[in-house]
């Protein structure tokens, strides 16, 4: 069992040691007694990880099974399109069931360094679910993120740059030789691989010749294809990397320019500051950057050998509680802390204003700021702290804490744990069973200044005696689970 009872009558609950709940605070999507559990069954926090980098050998049953929850998201991007056409569905409520979907695989996978990557990547590689017409690949292109989430990125780029999710969203699905679309050529070198300063006009022109031929039927059966008759064939010249690009089949060339970039040094060292500023601290130091970058190159641009390195570096271990959790982030910890089971939408379920619990994930994202995915530009939501550290963000934050640990809304499809299931035994002081909570909910002690906080909220004295029939138990306990919601251990990762 995961508590003793003291003669005093207290619960002392286990937690991590400080620096396994870190690597479980940074690449997780939240504390829970199950993830402890895992950690120390796993022989610490390093192993876990360990093992967290090869997904297959992780069991996560009942993950697949989201997917039936929402039919649309296994259509066809022609069916999708003719629904919407004829009224049957929408593109914003298809796009409404995959970011759920999405939430949900966040929520409950074991598989959480996996699902983190994907996140990471698929921000990187943005394509908003709002672009026009993309919603008929958006899924799929999801899927293609997550397969290559933790391998090596030159083949992540090659399928994701090229993908027609992509395509459509940067209008390179009618890029011709007799009008060459610049828009991917130019977010593949500003945001995808080297960045801005490190090419010229030029370089992106002659990108945008190569990337020809690529097709997507719009407007019609949003077929993907491959046109040699719109390819624009010629020498091309870009960043050095040169090709005669003979072949009316430009593929080859352009997988081949793609992985060229991959392997640049500039996209090396871009690629390593944002895993750094995601992982580690806003104010990413340079030495680790550089380092990261070599590694990134030595090893064939593999992310693995990547994120061994920072885990185990000094400056990820000094950076303990540096970084806020962003909209999505604190909705997914907030549903773990809770130890909430969202359960499967009835068939009437649709829409936001309902209150089911599936459908109204993004719902709860978006009173914080942001919807997954729903960043309109090309460039990927912001992931430093300033933009997350806002009395807008922290209002929207309390409002689905309180509403959440009151078992108030979402009000259907959810199941919230009982009230006296929050108490380890039948009596205890409430300055002792905070301390519980906090760490059954967040993973660490209570603080001196968390408990006087409660006591506050919940009207009682540290020494009261709680019982299932107390009413803190009976009436209260929202107030008490809302403020260590709101405290910066929760906000914080």
């Amino acid at each position: 069992m995961s508590d003793r009872t003291t003669p005093a009558g207290r619960a002392t609950t286990r937690v991590l040691p400080a620096g396994d709940r870190h690597i479980v605070d940074r690449l997780s999507y939240g504390h829970t007694p199950a993830l402890a559990r895992q950690v120390r069954n796993a022989g610490g926090g390093l192993r876990w990880f360990e093992r967290q980098l090869t997904p297959r050998k992780v069991k996560d049953r009942g993950t697949g099974a989201y997917l039936t929850w929402f039919p649309s998201l296994s259509r066809t991007p022609e069916d999708l399109y003719q629904r919407k056409k004829s009224g049957v569905e929408e593109n914003w409520e298809v796009m409404n069931d995959y970011q759920s979907y999405v939430i949900l695989r966040r929520t409950y996978s074991q598989r959480q360094v996996l699902e983190l990557m994907t996140e990471l990547w698929e921000n990187h590689l943005h394509v908003p679910v709002g672009a026009d017409a993309a919603f008929t690949w958006r899924k799929r292109y999801g899927d293609v993120i997550r397969k290559h989430a933790l391998g090596r990125v030159d083949r992540l780029l090659q399928a994701a740059v090229l993908h027609p999710a992509m395509l459509l969203a940067l209008d390179a699905g009618i890029s011709t030789w007799q009008h060459p679309n610049e828009n991917l050529a130019r977010e593949l070198l500003e945001l995808h691989t080297v960045g801005r300063g490190e090419y010229t006009e030029d370089d992106v022109k002659q990108a945008a010749q190569v990337l020809t031929g690529y097709h997507v039927d719009l407007w019609g059966t949003f077929a993907f294809s491959y046109s040699t008759a719109d390819h624009a064939v010629g020498p091309v010249n870009v960043m050095g990397w040169k090709h005669a690009n003979a072949d009316a089949d430009g593929r080859p060339a352009a997988r081949s320019l793609v992985r060229y970039l991959a392997h640049h040094p500039a996209t090396a060292e871009r690629i390593a500051r944002k895993l750094v500023v995601k992982l580690v601290s806003d104010a990413a130091p340079q030495t680790l950057v550089r380092r990261l970058a070599r590694i990134y190159l030595e090893h064939d641009t593999d992310i693995r050998p990547v994120l061994r390195a920072l885990v185990r570096s000094e400056e990820f271990r000094d950076a303990r509680g540096q970084k806020v959790r962003d909209a999505g982030e604190d909705v997914v910890a907030t549903h773990r802390a809770l130890g909430v089971r969202v359960t499967e939408p009835g068939e009437k379920a649709r829409g936001t204003g309902n209150g089911w619990a599936a459908h109204t994930l993004p719902t709860q994202c978006q009173r914080l700021g942001l919807k997954p995915f729903d960043w309109p530009r090309p460039d990927g939501a912001p992931i430093t702290d300033d933009a997350w550290a806002t009395p807008s963000r922290m209002l929207g934050g309390s409002r689905n804490h309180w509403l959440m640990a009151g078992s108030y809304w979402p009000s259907r499809g959810i199941v919230y744990r009982k009230p006296t299931a929050w108490l380890p035994q039948r009596r205890m002081r409430f300055g002792a069973f905070v301390d519980h909570l906090s760490r059954t909910m967040l993973g660490v002690p209570a603080t001196r200044r968390v408990v006087v906080a409660c006591c506050r909220a919940a009207d009682v004295s540290a020494s009261d005696v709680v019982h299932a029939e107390h009413p803190v138990i009976v009436h209260r306990l929202g107030f008490v689970l809302t403020t260590l919601l709101d405290s910066p251990t929760h906000l914080s990762r």
